[in-house]
């Protein structure tokens, strides 16, 4: 299940060579990969059934004829009754955590990880050419390598690799959109460019013109990469489960990232409320796997490590079980496959009967003895429990056998009947039952408390209906969110031919390009140049050549002769300049123009866009 860079067999116009671009393999046979594709698939049905249902119920408006509203209804009752399968088949997409863990792995829980969002090719190339040559006078038709790589970069982070290579291909995209969004798109402009994006766990599509969902959704899918990099990682070793640490933390953070920046997304998936509890998730599934690498060397059957690791699996516990509580929240619950709640609510009891085990064996199976540490079992103790059973203090537990037993045994059985709880809640779910290694870690877990039960219990002994008392939850090591460096890629503009974007952006507007004829007078140009890119005329002198020609004061010189000077300094500029002789030079100047369209533009525009907007699904449909 890992994923390879393959050769294609196809050139590709020279660009990338006969290799897909790097972090991405759209022809990789993973089961990651197939799920992926039928994760498509099944939004494509969603999408046919939903349409069918949208003109039913337009019809079932519009008609006044019974027997066809009985057709209809007859019809809507089909449609709905489909758009449930769907919807069960694509809960049962993401319930596949199989697909994602490490292939070695047989002695972990599994671990859950997000499926990437899908989304719809977009074609730049005519919206982008149109606005190059009205907006920028420029052929279009000369920027279509440009525009072609950018559709390239798009198209590859539909298929990234599950690697950092992976990520980096999404950061490289990401960090490309707010100069394509500098250079085309304008709030007094529209591009006629849809952005498409499926929600991951109800597959419905959510369809806008600017580019805040396409940079949320890119994000979204960092941190599900990441998400499916820490379920890979081999949690049997330290390095494994450091990666698998670091890749959580990193998807909380983006997730976090993107819930402080896009708070308005449409799509629900990545709503402040969807977004909250999938950080809560991705920080306990860290929490997870630091307890794991504590645990990894072996657990010293030793009072202190016991205690220590009480509170370790208690702290899990109680992380997993404020993931569940959010996860029933409504409407999270009605998105959130139930597998995932399932296997948080699993997982609280999984963790908080081991905690009982721990505490269990560190009453059971040591004494206090002449040469122990009276006072820091005593200190130890005390900050295991948040309170006592009434009459009781943490000196009495340590030093009288009998309390010791007693309580030891309570925490035995709570841990018995946790293990017992989280092996019902797991048979209730089907897809729960899949997970054989799940299945298998319960079993053994609750065999060993009762192992411990039964070495501990006295046949003369009354029965015992002392309550084990909380255990409060600590760790030395707390998950922490971390945004990754790789959110912030440097990249070059494909569109840095058209110039500075501190000029030469969709926001900006100026004059088509003048040729000014420059006639220097022993020289004197008759004007200086401002240290920019582009250069600026200043300190004009009215009277000179230049000015006659109809140069402005505050104009920026883009070419001199033949030669493009967009991005070149006064230095340069005055270089090309400087050998004039008498007969002169042409150069290319602009004139900035006001930024705010007429009134009657702007209103032109509003009934635009209002316009866009509702016929925005009804081209979503038709596409």
């Amino acid at each position: 299940m890992t994923d390879a860079i393959l050769p294609n067999g196809i050139k590709d116009s020279g660009r990338d060579g006969s290799y897909f671009k790097k972090g991405c393999n759209p022809f990789a046979q993973t089961g990651r990969s197939k799920l992926q594709s039928k994760r498509a698939s099944v939004n494509q049905q969603i999408i046919k059934q939903m349409r069918m249902r949208a003109g039913a119920e337009n019809l079932l408006k519009a008609t006044s004829n019974n027997k066809v509203k009985e057709m209809v209804l007859l019809e809507l009752s089909y449609v709905n009754s489909n758009l449930q399968l769907l919807m069960g088949q694509l809960e049962g997409l993401n319930s596949s955590v199989e697909v994602y863990q490490n292939t070695q792995e047989t002695a972990n829980i599994p671990i859950i990880a997000l499926g990437l969002k899908e989304t719809k090719d977009v074609d730049f190339s005519t919206p982008f050419k149109d606005i190059i040559l009205e907006h920028y006078s420029e052929d279009g038709n000369s920027f279509e390598d440009e525009i072609a790589d950018l559709m390239d970069l798009r198209q590859a982070c539909r298929t990234p690799s599950r690697n950092e290579a992976g990520v980096e291909l999404l950061a490289k995209y990401f960090s490309h959109l707010p100069l394509m969004e500098s250079r085309f798109f304008s709030p007094t402009r529209l591009t006629g460019i849809f952005f498409t994006w499926y929600d991951s766990f109800t597959g419905v599509p959510v369809c806008q013109q600017n580019l805040s969902l396409e940079k949320a959704s890119i994000l979204f899918n960092m941190a599900a990469l990441y998400s499916q990099i820490g379920t890979r990682s081999d949690r049997q070793t330290i390095v494994g489960l450091e990666e698998a640490i670091s890749s959580f933390q990193k998807a909380a953070g983006i997730l976090n990232h993107l819930k402080e920046t896009f708070t308005h997304t449409p799509s629900y998936d990545m709503s402040p409320a969807m977004l909250s509890m999938l950080i809560r998730m991705m920080l306990a599934q860290a929490q997870e796997c630091l307890f794991e690498k504590t645990a990894l060397p072996g657990i010293r059957n030793q009072f202190f490590s016991l205690l220590k690791m009480a509170q370790e699996a208690a702290k899990v516990s109680e992380i997993y079980d404020q993931v569940h509580q959010s996860m029933i929240q409504t409407p999270i619950k009605d998105n959130v496959p139930f597998f995932w709640s399932t296997m948080s609510q699993v997982k609280t009891n999984h963790y908080r009967s081991m905690a009982h085990y721990f505490v269990a064996s560190a009453m059971l199976d040591h004494q206090l003895g002449p040469s122990d540490d009276e006072d820091q079992q005593e200190k130890t103790l005390s900050q295991v429990y948040d309170c006592l059973p009434e009459g009781r203090s943490p000196l009495d537990i340590l030093k009288k056998k009998d309390e010791r037993e007693r309580i030891g045994k309570a925490h035995i059985r709570r841990a018995i009947l946790g293990h017992e709880e989280a092996l019902r809640i797991y048979s209730l779910c089907h897809h729960l039952n899949k997970l054989e290694v799940l299945q298998d870690i319960l079993k053994a877990s609750h065999k060993r408390s009762l192992n411990k039960y039964t070495e501990n219990e006295r046949e003369e002994e009354f029965t015992d209906y002392m309550e084990a008392p909380d255990i409060i939850s600590k760790t030395e090591h707390r998950a922490e969110m971390e945004v990754p460096a790789t959110t912030k890629v440097k990249v070059t503009d494909f569109f840095q031919r058209l110039g500075p974007l501190s000029v030469f952006s969709a926001k900006q507007r100026w004059t088509a390009p003048r040729t000014i004829r420059l006639c220097p007078e022993d020289r004197d140009l008759g004007f200086t140049l401002k240290s920019e890119t582009p250069v600026q005329v200043v300190s004009l002198d009215p009277l000179c050549p230049a000015a006659a020609d109809g140069l402005k004061e505050g104009d920026y010189i883009v070419a001199v002769g033949d030669t493009d000077c967009k991005w070149m300094g006064v230095s340069e500029v005055m270089r090309l300049l400087k050998d004039v002789n008498e007969e002169g030079i042409d150069i290319q100047v602009v004139s900035m123009m006001d930024s705010n369209p007429p009134m009657v533009y702007q209103s032109l525009f509003s009934f635009l866009l209002a316009e866009r907007k509702f016929t925005c699904m009804a081209s979503l449909i038709d596409t």
